[in-house]
């Protein structure tokens, strides 16, 4: 019955306050960082332009755009878009997360595996994820339980969804933690920062990584949810 989904939810509510707390932590960080001018007071968009010109990348845009901590990079695209605050701003903050998304560009145009990778997995993962949660609410209106066929349909697509979450987390986890390897390098090589400004960079930026962290033991947990439900089920 439906009530082991509910009760079995409890084995996520680490990965939820981990979540919690990761995001606290990268609002702290950004907040603290944010307060803090970088002694050469070049923006976040003038380090992007700099990190691509010294690797000769010559066809990616930068654009200014709205929202806070909305900075990213898109492939199909080739724009790095920096939220105001970063695009115009010289904070440790700003130049930490413009380096950051220009990381990404930088993956893109060297080709980087992990970076491709994710690429594909995110729209598989999006549509899969968008598809489970109408048939379960189906199955909960329909009142069936998952010793029917379409209850195991339902099991299944769990299964499915949180096994391709795990998946894409786990290859976003590098990817992210390589993109940020990289702003720091440029930070240093670039001269833009100093060494402890280069440090309060590294905890903005390490902190935005347990978010990764976090999201890829939620997936995991979901997972490991699903698969004892269907062990249950199949006793």
């Amino acid at each position: 019955m439906y009530w082991e989904y509910y009760l079995m939810g409890i084995i996520i509510l680490p990965g939820i306050i981990f979540s919690i707390w990761a995001q606290a932590r990268v609002t702290n960080s950004y907040s603290k960082y944010s307060k803090v001018l970088g002694s050469k007071g070049i923006t976040g968009a003038e380090v992007v332009r700099m990190m691509l010109g010294v690797n000769n990348i010559n066809d990616v845009q930068i654009r200014a755009i709205e929202g806070d901590l909305s900075d990213n990079y898109n492939p199909r695209t080739k724009v790095v878009s920096l939220s105001r605050d970063v695009y115009y701003g010289s904070t440790i903050s700003a130049l930490g997360v413009a380096a950051h998304e220009c990381g990404h560009a930088i993956q893109h145009a060297n080709n980087y595996v992990p970076a491709k990778a994710r690429g594909v997995l995110v729209t598989v993962s999006n549509v899969s994820s968008r598809l489970l949660w109408p048939i379960i609410i189906i199955g909960l209106l329909l009142d069936i339980g998952v010793e029917t066929v379409y209850g195991k349909v339902v099991l299944w697509c769990g299964i499915i969804v949180f096994g391709l979450s795990m998946i894409f987390s786990l290859i976003t986890l590098p990817v992210e933690l390589d993109a940020s390897k990289r702003a720091l390098k440029s930070l240093v090589d670039l001269d833009v920062l100093d060494n402890m400004e280069v440090a309060g960079a590294k905890e903005v930026l390490t902190s935005a990584a347990l978010t990764y962290v976090a999201a890829l033991v939620v997936s995991i947990l979901q997972l490991v949810r699903f698969l004892l439900i269907f062990a249950r089920r199949r006793d």
